[in-house]
């Protein structure tokens, strides 16, 4: 009898504190089977962040989905994923005296994406920020520019926070 009480107040515990399985919080509806993901729209005076971003976006889908991603606006696809680069700024984070220059940014993206049924049912939607700091090469013999890997790094983190809000909503 006590071994019984003990179950149901396990039972009832796991309900109330929001428990769920994996894939039971999706905001992509069962009958889709093809996401169209056309390249992002962009805002801002950056150049290629959209591409940088839409093709982890795709890539990280790609792996993670049995979705048949397509990379075009198409109307028979089952959703639309559209995303636009809202902000991006670099603002210098530390000062070398010596050199009179700065040695480290803070890039800063703000993304918005939209989950779109076919029928027009907004499916999913959120706005993100993301941050990724790098380091200026003061060496012009040796100068590497690092504000390119520094963006990508940000997008697969992108890519990896939108596919897993989008599935499983943590």
């Amino acid at each position: 009898m006590r071994a019984q009480y003990l179950a149901l107040a396990l039972v009832l515990g796991l309900t109330g504190c929001g428990y769920h399985t994996a894939g039971s919080a999706t905001h992509v509806p069962a009958n889709v089977r093809t996401l169209a993901v056309p390249i992002f729209a962009n805002k801002t005076q950056a150049y290629q962040t959209e591409t940088e971003f839409t093709g982890a976006l795709v890539h990280e889908l790609n792996a993670r989905t049995k979705y048949v991603i397509t990379t075009k606006d198409h109307a028979d696809a089952d959703a639309t994923l559209r995303g636009t680069i809202v902000t991006q700024t670099i603002t210098p984070l530390t000062y070398d005296t010596a050199a009179g220059q700065s040695s480290s940014y803070l890039v800063t993206v703000v993304a918005a994406v939209s989950l779109v049924g076919r029928d027009g049912h907004m499916l999913y939607q959120n706005t993100l920020t993301f941050r990724q700091q790098y380091q200026s090469t003061q060496d012009l013999a040796s100068f590497i520019q690092e504000d390119s890997p520094a963006m990508n790094r940000m997008a697969k983190d992108f890519a990896a926070a939108v596919v897993s809000d989008m599935l499983e909503s943590f």
